[in-house]
Order: C-alpha cells, then sequence, then structure tokens
C-alpha cells in the first residue's frame, strides 16, 4: 500500500521552472503550487508531531469519560467492551480511504477539494460547497462539545472536592467553558513550530494518562470485579428500547464520538514537512492506537464496573467520574481526573487548530461571508489567528446550548454527523465518478480501494441514521434528540445559499499561484 518513498517524496534544492515561474524550497511546496496553492505557512511539524496530534485529537482517555454514559445505557458491560470493538473495524475502513486522498492531495482545503477534485466537473462547485460546509459545522461544534466537557470535568471536580457541598450551576459552567475557550484562542494562535512541539507533550499526557488509568482500575478494584464471563457477556438493556439489538446499536455511539479528527492531519499537511508521506501515516496510526487503547480501557472499566445502575444514577456529570470514585476513592480520583481535565484541554486545543485550518481554507476559496478577514495568515505568527477567533466564537454561541441537556447531547451528535458526511462525500465521489481522476500519493489502496470505500460509505450510512434517533423508545421535549435540527438547518442554509447566489460565485477551490506548469487539473475545474 505504500509506494517507493523515493518516488513521491524526494526533497529537491530550489528550482525554478521558468522565467516568471515561483521558487520551490521543497517538494511539499511544489506539489501544492501543482494543487493549485501558493505556500503560506512554515512546514514545522514533523512525521512525529503529525502522529502525536492525530492521536491528541481524539484524546481517547477524555472521549471515554466523555461518552461512558452511552454503553452503560446500551447494553452495560456488552455495550462497554463491544459496543466499542466492533465500530472499529468499519471506521478504520473510513481511515484507510481518507489516507489515499490525503496523501493524492495534501492540502488545508483537504475534504472540500478531494470532493471537488472527484466529482463530475459540471458538478465539482456544488460537491465542494456541501462538503465544506458539513465539515466546517462538524468541526466547530465539536470544539465546543469537547470545551464543554472539559468544563463539566472540572465542576465535577469541584463536586467531589467539597464532599458535594458545591454543586455549580448551568451559567457557571458556561462561564467556565468561556474561560477554556480563550485559553484555546491563545494557545492555537501560536506560531506553527510551538504547536508541534506542544503536540508532543499533548500525547504523552493522553497516552499516560489513559495507560495510567487501565491499571488503576484493573489493581485498586481487587477482588469487586465482575467475572470475565460478566464482562464481556453481562447485558442490560436501560434505554427504553424494547429491542434489544437496537438498543445495542446505539453504544456505538460513543466510538463514533471518540474517533472523530482524524482528518486534522490533511487540515495542516501545509504545516507538514513530507506531507505525502506523514500525513496518511498520521491518520492511521492515530486511528489504530486510539480504538486499540480506548478498548483496553473499557474492558478495565467493565471489569471494575460492580453495579451498571448505580453509575446511571450518579450525581456527578460524568458516570466514569463516579466509578473512579467507587474504586480508586475521593483523593485517587480526584489525582486521576486531574490528568483527565488536563487531556480534555489539550483535545480541545488540538481540535480548534483543526477547525481553524478549514476555516482558513474555505475563506481562502472565498466561501465564506468575510472570507478577507478569515484567510489572512497573522504576519508574526504565521498562522491563521482570525480563523482561530472565529472558530472560538462561533464555539461560544454553540455552548449556549449547554444550558439544555438535550440540546447540548444532539450538538455533539451534530458535530459527528457533520465530520462523516464530510468524510464520506469524497470517498463516494472517489468510487463512483472519480475512479480514474485520483494521482496516487505515497500511501495507495490500490485495487482494494473500491471495497474498502464502499464499506466506508456504507457505514456512515449507516451511522448518520442512527445517531438522529433518540436514546429512548417513548420520548419527551427533555430526552428527544434534535441532531436533526441542528444539521437540518445548517443544510437549508447552504442549500438557500448555494440556489440564491453562491452557485454564481463560488466554482470550487481557486487557484492562487501560477506554477509555471500543468496543474492536477485545470483553472475551470478549479
Amino acid at each position: 500500500m505504500f509506494k517507493d518513498e523515493k518516488d513521491v517524496n524526494v526533497n529537491v534544492e530550489t528550482l525554478v521552472a521558468n522565467e516568471g515561474s515561483p521558487k520551490f524550497h521543497n517538494a511539499d511546496d511544489e506539489l501544492l503550487a501543482e494543487l493549485g496553492y501558493k505556500a503560506e505557512f512554515k512546514r514545522e511539524f514533523s512525521m512525529l508531531e503529525t502522529i502525536a496530534f492525530a492521536i491528541s485529537i481524539m484524546g481517547v482517555i477524555a472521549s471515554v469519560t466523555s461518552t461512558f454514559s452511552f454503553p452503560l445505557v446500551s447494553g452495560g458491560h456488552v455495550g462497554m467492551v463491544w459496543g466499542w470493538f466492533i465500530p472499529c473495524f468499519f471506521v478504520m475502513a473510513v481511515a484507510l480511504s481518507m489516507a489515499e486522498l490525503v496523501s493524492s492531495m495534501p492540502t488545508s482545503a483537504g475534504l472540500y477539494y478531494f470532493s471537488a477534485k472527484l466529482a463530475p466537473p459540471k458538478y465539482a462547485a456544488l460537491a465542494s460547497w456541501i462538503t465544506g460546509w458539513a465539515n466546517i459545522t462538524g468541526q466547530v461544534t465539536l470544539v465546543c462539545s469537547i470545551d464543554f466537557t472539559c468544563a463539566q470535568m472540572i465542576t465535577s471536580a469541584i463536586t467531589v472536592g467539597s464532599n458535594g457541598a458545591i454543586v455549580l450551576s448551568s451559567g457557571a459552567t458556561y462561564g467556565i467553558l468561556l474561560a477554556i475557550l480563550f485559553c484555546h484562542g491563545l494557545v492555537c494562535s501560536a506560531a506553527t513550530n510551538v504547536l508541534a512541539r506542544l503536540n508532543l507533550f499533548y500525547v504523552m499526557v493522553n497516552v499516560g494518562t489513559t495507560v495510567a488509568a487501565i491499571v488503576a482500575l484493573l489493581v485498586c478494584s481487587g477482588d469487586n470485579k465482575v467475572s470475565t464471563k460478566d464482562a464481556f457477556t453481562l447485558f442490560e438493556n436501560n434505554t427504553g428500547w424494547a429491542n434489544n439489538g437496537w438498543a445495542f446499536l446505539l453504544a456505538f455511539t460513543a466510538p463514533m464520538w471518540t474517533l472523530t479528527g482524524y482528518d486534522s492531519a490533511a487540515h495542516i499537511s501545509e504545516e507538514v514537512a513530507g506531507a505525502q508521506r506523514s500525513a496518511p501515516i498520521a491518520i492511521i496510526v492515530g486511528v489504530a492506537s486510539t480504538e486499540i487503547l480506548g478498548w483496553l480501557l473499557l474492558i478495565a472499566a467493565s471489569f471494575a464496573t460492580k453495579s451498571v445502575s448505580s453509575l446511571l444514577t450518579t450525581d456527578l456529570p460524568l458516570p466514569l467520574g463516579q466509578l473512579f470514585l467507587d474504586v480508586l476513592g475521593k483523593q485517587g480520583m480526584l489525582t486521576i481526573w486531574s490528568f483527565i481535565i488536563v487531556v480534555q484541554f489539550v483535545t480541545g486545543a488540538a481540535q480548534g487548530v483543526d477547525a481553524s485550518r478549514v476555516i482558513f481554507a474555505f475563506a481562502r476559496d472565498n466561501a465564506l461571508p468575510g472570507s478577507r478577514w478569515w484567510k489572512q495568515v497573522n504576519r508574526h505568527t504565521q498562522t491563521p489567528v482570525n480563523a482561530v477567533w472565529f472558530v472560538m466564537v462561533a464555539a461560544a454561541i454553540c455552548g449556549l446550548l449547554g444550558f439544555s441537556a438535550a440540546a447540548l447531547s444532539s450538538l455533539a451528535g451534530a458535530s459527528v454527523i457533520g465530520l462523516y458526511v464530510s468524510y464520506a462525500t469524497p470517498i463516494f465521489l472517489r468510487i463512483t465518478s472519480g475512479r480514474n481522476a485520483l494521482t496516487p500519493g505515497f500511501f495507495t489502496l490500490g485495487r482494494w480501494y473500491l471495497p474498502v470505500g464502499i464499506v466506508a460509505v456504507s457505514w456512515v450510512a449507516f451511522i448518520v441514521v442512527l445517531l438522529l434517533f433518540p436514546s429512548s423508545q417513548t420520548t419527551s421535549a427533555q430526552g428527544m434528540n434534535y441532531a436533526v435540527v441542528i444539521i437540518m438547518g445548517v443544510f437549508i442554509f447552504a442549500s438557500i445559499s448555494w440556489v440564491v447566489s453562491a452557485h454564481k460565485w463560488f466554482h470550487g477551490p481557486i487557484k492562487n499561484v501560477d506554477t509555471g506548469r500543468t496543474a492536477s487539473f485545470n483553472s475551470k475545474e478549479l
């Protein structure tokens, strides 16, 4: 699946294609120019740092903590273990397909650029428009979801630390969210070399805390662990759905929420050295390591869970916090919880960087209101600072939904739906109209692209429908899943914008550099 690195990743000295052509200092910038864009960032991310970024953005220990209630409700022990294990295979199909696309076209525009390249020329701009808006919806709402959960983790720590005497209100939680978003705005505005080094710290805290949690749950639970048979096979349906099979499927929500954001390797590819090689490897390694660590963590949690019902009735916002409290005691829980908060914070920071690059790229192609502001690159940091603060303000507005538990849960579902629709669109085009349109990069699926792509697209179609269902068969306004409202709101806005005006002025990715040679596809297609 990997081509000879010499064929696609050869460093070249400064070259001049012909008189009047731009100079390229390495093969990355030359390829980017062939894709239609000039280099505007410093390539400070090494392969190791790119892999660290992909792993950090999924933040396995923090993400499992955030979503632990889903498998508890939808299957109990079976939901924890097998509700995570099964989706991993299908998510890997999506990741492999995306890795192939990124290796061929490493640009911050990412998914909407892939759609424009692979769609029939007549529909290239529309495919790019739909993919771009779906991705932006997922990116911004995911920043909000991650940071709001971080705020909830902080309130849980305060409640436990005060022995239940202090229970912060929704307003106070929102205030903590705003503080977190402000800090992330500062971090994400930093220079690329700073961000690259920070991700090495991020991944060490992330992986280290996950391993520590696995060991702590297994060791400290002592003789209070359930049997191996119960840990892997005991099923409890607490959803309210009469059909146990359907109830179990709802446990898939947890891994789907965790296994998002790995497209980040594409969005920072203009800041990555050897992007054709490093970006696809980062996607594959990031997804595989998160899947493995997440499954081991949930197996440990399953062994340590003596009573599913007691965890579901906890006063803490996050049931895993109660499990740590039961197993480790107050001091032990607060110690590991502090590290989980750090992991969630850095996960939000990584997601903020990812989202800002998407905003920058879409604005660079003049696809957003106020694009001339959001596509600016700060001359001091050489990063899209304006796009960073666009993301933080938009996430803060989305955070107002946190005053309703149902709306906040729906926001998380909407982020997953938006992201996976944007993942599946170029993959669908790859296996249909774009079968012969792709120039293979360092990583290629070869003839396997078709079956892998079919599995990936079929899985996304299934999971999108699943994520629109409420958690209970009989629901109320408080328990309803409003993800469809959020998704349809964005879809209607994007559709009306396209019909009324965007089809006249948005023609897909805009070429902003002349290489003096034939680009990957001509200007009309751009």
